[in-house]
């Protein structure tokens, strides 16, 4: 399991347990309950609560089949990004989840959205059925359709589970966003690369690059077997 989504699924797989209505939570013993969890401008600059930053994303509501239903897509999309067009870039994975969650934090002010979390499975899910046009999708055994079709289709399932499509139409426009910015506008006439990933996430994460001008020693040189 890829060590970025691996971490994520296990940390936020705990903190919806601390729903009001979930059996043996944590905020029944006093640890943690969601009113320490959701994003409060006020609490975050002027109470210093900054990790109200990154528990907002953690929390996906009380156990039960849309806690379940949302783990499942970001266990699923998450890992097919990582493996697949983040091979090997997990600074710009990273990049990607800072970019979407400013920007979600942002916009979320706007409609006075807590809990965030969803929204940014949506823009997983967005982001790989933009780079997996041809992909079909089997959708729970029920419908078969193309991959860029899936977040509209979740969406409507999200709908009939009684959740507001506030939150993954909003997980899909800063999905767009990055999908133009990083796959579409570089590649048109007069275009570029925007998203420039920092050098320092790239020094942490990602493996150097080898120099192609690089020679190697001669005891490092492949060779007959010296006795």
């Amino acid at each position: 399991m890829p060590l970025l989504h691996g971490g994520w699924d296990t940390v936020s797989g705990w903190i919806p347990r601390a729903a009001p209505d979930a059996p043996l939570a944590p905020q029944q013993l006093e640890l943690v309950s969601p009113f320490q969890l959701y994003f409060n401008p006020h609490l975050v600059f002027r109470k210093f609560q900054v990790w109200r930053l990154l528990t907002n994303f953690l929390f996906f509501g009380p156990l039960g089949f849309s806690f379940f239903f949302n783990m499942l897509f970001v266990f699923r999309y998450c890992r097919m990004l990582e493996e697949g067009s983040f091979r090997g870039r997990t600074a710009d994975f990273v990049f990607m989840f800072l970019f979407g969650g400013v920007l979600m934090i942002l916009l979320g002010l706007l409609g006075s959205l807590f809990f965030l979390g969803q929204a940014l499975t949506a823009m997983l899910v967005y982001v790989w059925s933009r780079r997996s046009p041809q992909v079909r999708v089997n959708f729970f055994g029920l419908l078969t359709f193309q991959a860029p079709f899936l977040p509209w289709a979740l969406m409507g399932f999200s709908m009939l589970l009684g959740n507001s499509i506030l939150v993954d139409l909003l997980g899909i426009a800063v999905g767009h966003i990055y999908y133009f910015l990083e796959d579409v506008f570089p590649n048109q006439p007069g275009g570029k690369r925007l998203l420039l990933t920092p050098g320092f996430l790239k020094l942490l994460l990602d493996a150097p690059e080898e120099d192609p001008n690089y020679l190697p020693l001669p005891e490092e040189q492949p060779g007959p077997l010296q006795q």
